[in-house]
């Protein structure tokens, strides 16, 4: 096993070289960081005390991967197959990793990592440095894009989307933490953190640059140069709209979407309860 130091230190040399220049050893380097990446040692970004960091030689890692990678077609998994870069293939698993993958068309690609109780459910996808906490449930056509980390019994709901990010390097990937609801056909993009045991009601999006508006503390939370988006811990967070007060937009009536945090939850509120009575 390669010390993650030295795995790091390789990374950034051979990512500065040419296509031209780079030799099997670069291509090892890669192989490590997503060994790495699957068991969950290294991630593309980590919570410190002063918030969420991203480690962007880990991105860096990755993008060296596609540039040392050749396509070509992969092992068939049943009736399905495969053509991609050959440094990412489907990974496989075994009863003893913890892990379900329901039979039905999902895949998870090379260099992202699922604890034990992760149950996937068909057609769903995990994309590589995605990190996927203990007991988390990824729904039908659900998505965890590049990077995005996942935290312990979240529940990602049929058709939500987490958004991925590589480009730029730096750039923080979207972050659910623990005990979160994402509900159904929710999206998530552009970095926003969903915090601990928040709810998102079915169809919120959320992006880099909505403005999600608090009914509860009469206050609103927007992206800054400084910070991220970040939706509140045990906030319930359903879709809204907003009066456009453009002559012409009055005119027509017309208003835009905006997430509304209606209510948050408590020790004594089960998730899909804090939904349900939120919507009524």
């Amino acid at each position: 096993m390669i010390p993650v130091e030295e795995i790091r230190e390789k990374v950034e040399a051979f990512s500065r070289l040419p296509p031209s220049a780079l030799a099997d050893e670069a291509r090892a380097a890669v192989d490590a960081l997503l060994d790495e990446l699957e068991a969950g040692r290294v991630r593309a970004a980590e919570e410190t005390p002063m918030g969420w960091s991203v480690n962007a030689w880990v991105k860096q890692g990755i993008l060296l991967g596609f540039r040392v990678g050749a396509v070509t077609a992969l092992e068939p998994a049943g009736p399905l197959s495969f053509v991609d870069k050959d440094t990412f293939p489907p990974r496989r698993f075994d009863a003893k990793s913890g892990v379900r993958i329901v039979g039905g068309g999902s895949a998870v690609r090379r260099g992202a990592h699922l604890a034990a109780g992760v149950v996937v459910m068909p057609p769903a996808y995990v994309n590589v440095g995605a990190f996927v906490g203990e007991g988390t449930m990824v729904d039908s056509h659900a998505l965890v894009g590049s990077c995005a980390q996942v935290g312990k019994r979240v529940h990602l709901s049929a058709g939500a989307m987490l958004g991925g990010v590589l480009e730029p390097a730096g750039a923080l990937p979207v972050i659910v933490e623990d005990e979160a609801l994402i509900g159904g056909n929710c999206g998530v993009y552009e970095g926003a953190i969903v915090g601990r045991r928040a709810v998102l009601g079915a169809g919120v999006i959320l992006t880099a640059g909505v403005t999600v508006y608090d009914l509860v503390k009469k206050t609103t939370y927007r992206r800054s140069a400084e910070a991220p988006l970040r939706i509140p811990d045990a906030a319930v967070v359903v879709p809204g709209s907003r009066k456009l007060l453009d002559p012409f937009a009055e005119r027509f009536g017309l208003s835009l979407q905006c997430p509304v945090i209606a209510k948050y939850r408590d020790a004594k509120t089960d998730a899909s309860t804090a939904l349900e009575e939120a919507l009524r």
